[in-house]
């Protein structure tokens, strides 16, 4: 156990993080089973929207991250599920400014 002050508010810390990581870990692991067992578009939307969120709060590296979203990419298109529409909304271009002749 801790003597100094601040190692003692280390430990709560790292103790309440530890308990978010594991929150974070077991939606990430559901997930992925979940679209494992019925590969479908709401199963595979929920398992990188999963992911991202584990990669995008530092439970997961990056890397690991584009990783689980391909391999999981490729077991929805091996099922026969159509890619999401919401990409390719995402991909619009901006609408282009108006400019005035003076």
């Amino acid at each position: 156990m801790p003597i100094i002050k601040s190692a003692k508010k280390r430990v709560k810390t790292a103790r309440k993080a530890a308990v978010r990581n594991s929150k974070t870990k077991r939606s990430l692991k559901s997930a992925l089973k979940a679209l494992a067992k019925k590969a479908d578009s709401k199963s595979h939307a929920a398992a990188q929207s999963s992911v991202d969120k584990a990669a995008k709060k530092g439970v997961i590296h990056k890397n690991k991250a584009a990783r689980l979203k391909r391999q999981a990419a490729a077991r929805a298109k091996a099922a026969g599920v159509k890619p999401s529409a919401a990409k390719k909304t995402a991909a619009k271009k901006a609408p282009a400014k108006k400019t005035t002749k003076k």
